[in-house]
């Protein structure tokens, strides 16, 4: 049910999306960059995405192409390279954004906000149940961090 209903909200929203020219690809990749807040290196991008490297390198090939990316060497290390939103990207973030936000309100604009607390909070066990750390198949307790605090 979850994964189903977020391929659902992915697909509305890509469909959204596309007459500004923006695949489902580019634009998660895209708002992933935003979110991040600074330049982050293509492998953080690539776990934020859930995808192999070598499938993330042949997106950013098309989105630098296109002028919505920029890749640099890393100050930090000289392997790496980072990731910087471009001109283009900068301008459409907010247009990705405003779409967001106005789909999550159609979506959402029968639920109450007692419910809406209610799956959040079942949400949010689930997830931290998921992220426990084990110890011989076992939960020691401990869970990772949440990812940039969202849900």
């Amino acid at each position: 049910m979850l994964h189903g209903t977020a391929r659902a909200w992915r697909s509305k929203l890509d469909q959204r999306l596309k007459p500004l020219g923006l695949s489902q690809a580019k634009w998660r990749t895209l708002l992933h960059l935003s979110l991040a807040g600074e330049p982050i290196t293509q492998a953080e991008i690539a776990s934020r995405l859930e995808i192999e490297e070598p499938t993330l390198v042949t997106l950013l090939h098309r989105l630098e192409r296109g002028g919505w990316v920029a890749r640099k060497n890393s100050a930090h290390d000289r392997r790496c390279k980072t990731v910087h939103l471009g001109r283009r990207a900068t301008r459409v973030i907010s247009e990705i954004t405003a779409a967001a936000n106005k789909l999550r309100g159609e979506l959402l604009a029968d639920v109450s906000s007692a419910e809406l607390r209610t799956c959040m909070r079942v949400l949010e066990r689930v997830r931290d149940k998921a992220e426990e750390k084990s110890t011989n198949g076992r939960g020691n307790g401990r869970r990772m961090a949440s990812r940039n605090g969202k849900h």
